[in-house]
């Protein structure tokens, strides 16, 4: 179901997009502004600077008597796993983002409304050696070795600089990473709706079989979390609705309160999954 067309041309001059779950409900996301991301990314590459200059003081003072060529190659490799790493890695678990977008409420989706899949955040990472990391460490040995003239300086600031700019010049704030990979970078509501779940709510809570639980994964427990921040009754009551058509549950009137038992019990056997070693990431992986 698609917003009319008034709405879709209003949504195009702000930052808010169609973002539509498995379930067919239009979650209306909001998506990061460039500022909002520059300083998410500044806040990890500084947390990645921290972590980069403990790791050198360790391997220099442990291997002082190593030949020094030899330690510049492992520190150059070391730091090319590290920035990619950390990125990939994080971007790649339950809630989609690093650190720096976890603190500025930022994570990352796939624009077709797909589980975010580890080939999408490959692909936007590696893009931003492209776009970053090379040229910035091309000149950086340019100029160590004093050959850094003024058109090499030019040509790696202009090209960093072009590809910084690129969100700047589109309506959704897209990185070329971005858009080869298929994501968006969008804003999560400051509402920490797990420890929510967690307090004494008032009434019992409902108790699911193992079937019915087994219906999802981490990638729906993330869209029940969004349509439950959401708040959005017509959006509940589709979810709640589906869960119970797939489950065989009686619907008891009450669509908030069930989703929200659903989404807890939901958490707590992915939970216990991942503390034997048994992960589910979405409703078509194998259930154990």
């Amino acid at each position: 179901m698609r917003p009319p067309r008034a709405e879709r041309r209003a949504d195009a001059a702000t930052l808010r997009r169609s973002f539509v779950t498995p379930e067919g409900v239009d979650l209306r996301l909001h998506l990061g502004s460039a500022g909002t991301r520059a300083a998410a990314f500044l806040i990890d590459a500084g947390a990645i600077v921290l972590v980069l200059v403990a790791a050198t003081l360790v391997i220099f003072s442990l291997f002082f008597s190593v030949h020094a060529p030899a330690l510049a190659i492992v520190w150059m490799i070391g730091f090319f796993v590290l920035r990619n790493g950390w990125f990939t890695l994080f971007e790649m678990g339950g809630r989609g983002a690093t650190p720096g977008k976890r603190i500025l409420g930022l994570r990352v989706v796939a624009r077709d409304g797909a589980r975010l899949s580890g080939g999408a955040v490959i692909a936007r990472n590696a893009m931003r050696e492209i776009e970053l990391f090379l040229p910035l460490t091309f000149l950086g040995q340019q100029a160590a070795e004093g050959t850094a003239d003024t058109f090499v300086t030019l040509f790696a600031l202009g090209w960093s600089g072009i590809f910084l700019a690129f969100p700047l010049f589109n309506r959704d704030r897209l990185r070329v990473g971005d858009l080869l990979a298929g994501t968006w970078v969008v804003r999560t509501v400051g509402v920490a709706l797990g420890s929510e779940l967690a307090m004494p709510s008032a009434h019992p809570r409902r108790v699911f079989s193992d079937a019915a639980l087994n219906l999802y994964g981490e990638y729906e427990l993330q869209t029940l979390e969004e349509v439950l921040r959401s708040g959005k009754p017509d959006a509940i009551a589709t979810v709640a609705a589906t869960i119970r058509r797939k489950a065989g549950l009686p619907d008891d009137g009450d669509d908030a309160g069930f989703l929200s038992d659903y989404y807890a019990a939901l958490c707590v056997r992915l939970e216990r999954g991942l503390l034997v070693g048994r992960r589910r990431a979405d409703k078509f992986a194998v259930g154990r």
